[in-house]
């Protein structure tokens, strides 16, 4: 990842966001000429998610200490048994209950360059649909994760799970739920979630 190594922000120009003209032609011929790890920060961001690159898992941790720290945040929603070891670790609570009071902290399946969307399964979510979580979501997710697009992240599953697929798929691409619920366009999406992403460096 060559630009710059950290962001944190949920900014992008006020000319992007108020831009009326479609520019689905544009966004196609970025992503095929700029690189995927690029071009899902920029879209991720613009959808309104909070960012964090690390190199390395102590970063990782530091990170996820400071977001914590800033929302004033003790406890964390999680099902995934290593992310609460690392939780326990840092000295921050974990339950399984889920409470609109906590984040949901939790890996993902892929990361789909061309809407900026995450996508999970029951590995993340059990049985649960998006909708029952938390409102904030903590992810913790690496660059080998990073796909084009939907076909690609349906590609990889298959790949990883030799069969044995996971269900529930479900995507998060809206980071703003409030602009979602002003959106008549958007009526309906129950997905909508402040998020955060940890992306490490792995490739």
């Amino acid at each position: 990842m060559n630009f710059i190594k950290k962001i944190f922000s949920t900014a992008t120009t006020e000319n992007d966001k108020e831009s009326g003209h479609d520019s689905s032609q544009k966004e196609t011929i970025t992503l095929t000429t700029q690189p995927l790890d690029e071009y899902f920060v920029s879209q991720f961001i613009k959808n309104g998610g909070k960012f964090l690159y690390c190199t390395h898992q102590e970063e990782v941790n530091q990170h996820l200490m400071d977001i914590f720290e800033e929302n004033n945040w003790k406890k964390a929603v999680c099902f995934n048994p290593d992310l609460e070891k690392r939780m326990s670790m840092l000295g921050l609570d974990s339950t399984e209950t889920i409470s609109k009071n906590y984040p949901f902290f939790t890996l993902c399946e892929n990361l789909l360059a061309d809407t900026g969307s995450i996508m999970f399964s029951s590995n993340q979510v059990h049985d649960k649909k998006i909708a029952q979580l938390p409102d904030n979501f903590v992810v913790f997710a690496s660059t080998s994760q990073l796909v084009r697009d939907a076909r690609e992240a349906f590609m990889s599953i298959k790949q990883n799970y030799n069969k044995d697929y996971p269900s529930n798929i479900s995507s998060i691409k809206c980071y703003e739920p409030e602009k979602v619920e002003d959106d008549f366009l958007s009526y309906g999406n129950k997905n909508a979630k402040k998020l955060f992403l940890l992306l490490l460096e792995d490739l």
